[in-house]
């Protein structure tokens, strides 16, 4: 199961709003195949994990995969089926699917053939793995990451809003890695006006860059900015009526999307934006920054895990942006309390991880 959720993870960034998913064949306690779900539409990972070998070669085999094999027809044919078309015996699943659709059919239509089925094996594990997923399939709103880079002393940027760079390469080759793992980025109109990014994966080999979100209350961004000269139709400006709607049909000349949604006091309604994002099939948002937009989007409640690198650096400054900003919380009793907090090196930086 260990290896089958390491083919797994070969899927990030290809398979959304899919899940990710591996899958290895064991006879006689050899691995005669193995497979992983690579590519949105594509064959899934029991198809792969089976491809290229005879009936005669599986009968008797168990068949290991870190999410219950559908048995409904969808993009490709019932996996179930194939199973047990290939005289396999026995199978181990890390976790039910929680698609309405299949949500234990499939295992109760191996089970109806006469095939062994164990579950739960490395559980935790497959759910942490497929968390975008779980949340989109099961609410039809995007799994939300918040990603803070901050110094040891908790500033994200200089007095003078100087923030290249606070991690090393190692840490950015991880938010890399993030970028291309989920469907879309969002940040807030300052860090655009401040920093004018392109975020965009930059690593080597083939990678996905991911729809660029970008919260602008008042259409304020620049049509010369480099999100709307290099990839306007992979931008989304989340504005409002607040905006003038001149310069709205003026951004939507670029080629991006302009998403017009309900003020919440003075801002974008963060809330109606993700219900908006999961109907147009956004499984998954990193949400990169301000420190504004990070406020906003803890206390609308639409963040579900804390990605934080801290680097060895101190810059001080009373007036240094922080991770979180806004109006703040007024009492220790209102604090937002994160959960299964977890910690590891990365390079000379420290990476934490949290759950809300």
């Amino acid at each position: 199961m260990r290896r089958a959720l390491a083919l797994a993870r070969r899927g990030a960034g290809w398979v959304n709003p899919n899940p990710m998913v591996g899958s290895v064949v064991v006879k006689n306690g050899r691995v005669i195949g193995e497979g992983y779900h690579e590519n949105f539409g594509g064959p899934h990972a029991e198809v792969n994990a089976l491809k290229g070998l005879s009936r005669r070669q599986t009968a008797g085999a168990t068949l290991y995969a870190t999410l219950e094999p559908c048995a409904h027809q969808g993009k490709t044919p019932p996996c179930a089926e194939l199973i047990v078309d290939m005289k396999v015996t026995r199978v181990v699943v890390a976790m039910k699917d929680p698609n309405p659709l299949v949500n234990g059919k499939g295992i109760a239509f191996l089970r109806s053939k006469g095939i062994g089925v164990e579950t739960g094996l490395m559980e935790e594990a497959a759910r942490e793995l497929n968390e975008p997923f779980i949340k989109y399939i099961t609410t039809n709103r995007p799994f939300v990451v918040l990603k803070s880079a901050m110094t040891l002393d908790g500033k994200i940027a200089t007095v003078t809003n100087a923030s290249r760079w606070i991690t090393g390469e190692r840490s950015r080759r991880r938010v890399h890695f993030l970028r291309h793992s989920f469907s879309a980025v969002m940040v807030g109109i300052n860090t655009v006006m401040y920093d004018d990014p392109l975020l965009n994966v930059r690593l080597n080999g083939k990678r996905r860059n991911p729809l660029k979100i970008i919260i602008d209350t008042r259409a304020k961004i620049s049509p010369e900015s480099k999100l709307l000269a290099n990839d306007p139709q992979l931008a989304i400006i989340a504005t409002t009526a607040l905006a003038d709607p001149g310069r709205i049909r003026l951004l939507e000349r670029t080629g991006c999307q302009a998403l017009v949604c309900p003020v919440k006091e003075g801002l974008v309604d963060l809330t109606f934006l993700m219900q908006a994002l999961g109907t147009m099939g956004i499984d998954s948002v990193l949400l990169e920054g301000g420190s504004t937009l990070a406020f906003s989007a803890l206390r609308e409640g639409i963040v579900d895990k804390l990605v934080v690198f801290i680097a060895p650096k101190i810059i001080g400054g009373e007036n240094a942006p922080t991770p979180v900003g806004g109006a703040g919380i007024k009492t220790m009793e209102e604090a937002l309390n994160l959960k299964h907090m977890r910690s590891k090196r990365s390079g000379d930086d420290i990476m934490i991880e949290a759950w809300l």
